[in-house]
């Protein structure tokens, strides 16, 4: 799948962690293309990373994740790799959370942030459970990956697909999409592979009921999502407003009638 031909529709990601060698020509290429400064050379002394995590200036980060094993008889050490992005969620927490309609769904269903809009007020921050947006100390504005949207207009793949040379990352039609990571699932399950699992779909760790919809980022793990830094369940911070408000109103009615107990008692007892 090379791009986004004929009729526009809904696109995506599929990353594929077992074919993941972290050779980080993804980020490399992410930008190359959307010109974003480096992360510098300085040894952060986290594993074999530099970039550490997605940022205001690093849209695509693949993550060393260095497992200790089961600790079971011959178990060894071994790498986990994640190229981490922008999950361009169905239900788009920061979309919601965005107070002057700079993030925006495009005609490919991902999600973008229009930068001659954003008024770089932080608000979408906090409202992604998967902590992808983030403020740039360059401008001060959010940003993002953008899925390469100029590229997709232009009916080419994004810049990180194209450079995978193992074609861990995958760009297509999400039912496609979809369609190869289960089979994928199925392929590693015959093989052995029992911890292979799914994220992003409704069938995998992170399900539509849990608020933040389908993802267009599909990603088949192997092992638990907390081990890549991934929330297992999710739930959009806005969802919980309400309960929250509630709960509050309830403590100040409790601590109200609590002091006038108290006060009450007082006055009786000086007389």
């Amino acid at each position: 799948m090379s791009a986004a031909e004929g009729a526009v529709g809904a696109v995506g990601f599929f990353t594929d962690t077992s074919l993941c060698i972290g050779c980080k020509a993804c980020e490399v290429a992410c930008k190359q293309w959307n010109q974003l400064d480096s992360d510098g050379f300085e040894f952060s002394g986290m594993s074999y990373d530099n970039t550490q995590m997605l940022s205001g200036t690093t849209w695509r980060h693949v993550a060393f994740v260095e497992s200790p094993g089961s600790g079971a008889p011959g178990a060894q050490q071994h790498w986990l790799m994640l190229s981490d992005v922008c999950k361009h969620c169905s239900n788009a927490g920061c979309l919601q959370a965005c107070p002057t309609g700079a993030i925006v769904r495009t005609e490919f269903a991902t999600v973008y942030i229009q930068q001659d809009v954003c008024n770089g007020c932080g608000y979408c921050v906090p409202a992604c459970p998967y902590g992808v947006i983030d403020l740039s100390p360059i401008d001060h504005q959010a940003h993002k990956c953008t899925h390469c949207y100029d590229r997709l207009t232009a009916g080419m793949e994004p810049a990180c697909a194209k450079a995978c040379p193992t074609d861990s990352i995958v760009f297509g039609p999400s039912d496609e999409l979809q369609a190869l990571a289960r089979a994928r699932l199925q392929t590693l399950r015959e093989r052995g592979v029992a911890p292979a699992r799914l994220y992003g779909l409704d069938d995998g760790a992170a399900k539509d009921s849990q608020g933040q919809g389908t993802l267009g980022s599909i990603f088949l793990l192997l092992d638990e999502p907390a081990k890549y830094n991934l929330p297992a369940r999710v739930e959009l911070p806005q969802n919980t407003v309400l309960a929250s408000s509630l709960m509050t109103a309830a403590a100040g009615v409790l601590l109200s009638l609590g002091a006038a107990l108290i006060f009450g008692r007082g006055s009786r007892d000086g007389r």
